[in-house]
């Protein structure tokens, strides 16, 4: 195999990683209905932030230790779990009407980046495509590691900010029409908030079945 063809294989398993909707994907669009595209965009930064921290710890060989203890693998999905299903009561409890929001009672845009750099960063998703499918593209023959490392953390983060970054803009405009319907809004934040605990319970019991 080439080189070529493996970032082509890289990035396929990739694009399929990321299309899939999970935690990022529900938190960008969370914030661009809420906050619009800024907000969204601010978000999907954030999760591409996370992104690079994932490609650095893989590319340094903390996989190996989170394989050597996975009890550690298995309290980071727990408390993953936990911080998400945070995200997902506090907008099922929020009413959010765009219309009147006050601007200080926005998120500011430092905090969707930062919320968004940890839901990338606690994101399950993401520690078993780095600790499972990641390190079998490092190879010595292609060259020195961390120039490969490079190269892989570029995609990462343009993959994600075209998927993460269309969906931001899409819900962005979808805003515009919401501003009309403040039940329609409130109503997309619930939903979306429960869907982040739906996605919060099924990886705290994943986390707790590995324990148990």
């Amino acid at each position: 195999m080439t080189y070529a063809e493996n970032l082509w294989l890289f990035f396929t398993l990739l694009f399929g990683i990321i299309i899939v909707p999970g935690m990022d994907m529900v938190f960008v669009m969370a914030n661009a209905l809420t906050g619009g595209r800024a907000s969204g965009l601010t978000a999907t930064a954030g999760i591409m932030a996370g992104g690079v921290f994932h490609t650095l710890y893989a590319a340094l060989g903390v996989g190996l230790l989170l394989h050597m203890v996975p009890q550690l693998f298995n309290l980071l999905l727990l408390f993953g779990a936990a911080y998400i299903a945070w995200i997902g009561f506090s907008l099922v409890r929020s009413s959010i009407a765009i219309a009147s929001v006050e601007p200080g009672a926005r998120l500011s845009l430092w905090t969707s980046f930062r919320r968004g750099a940890l839901t990338s960063i606690l994101n399950p998703k993401a520690y078993l495509f780095m600790l499972a499918v990641y390190p079998q593209f490092l190879k010595p023959q292609f060259g020195p590691l961390w120039s490969q490392a490079l190269i892989m953390a570029i995609m990462i983060s343009v993959t994600q900010l075209a998927v993460y970054g269309s969906l931001a803009l899409a819900a962005g405009r979808s805003r515009d029409v919401l501003i009309a319907s403040p039940r329609a809004t409130a109503l997309v934040g619930k939903s979306a908030g429960v869907v982040l605990i739906v996605v919060a319970a099924l990886t705290a019991w994943q986390g707790w079945t590995s324990v148990a």
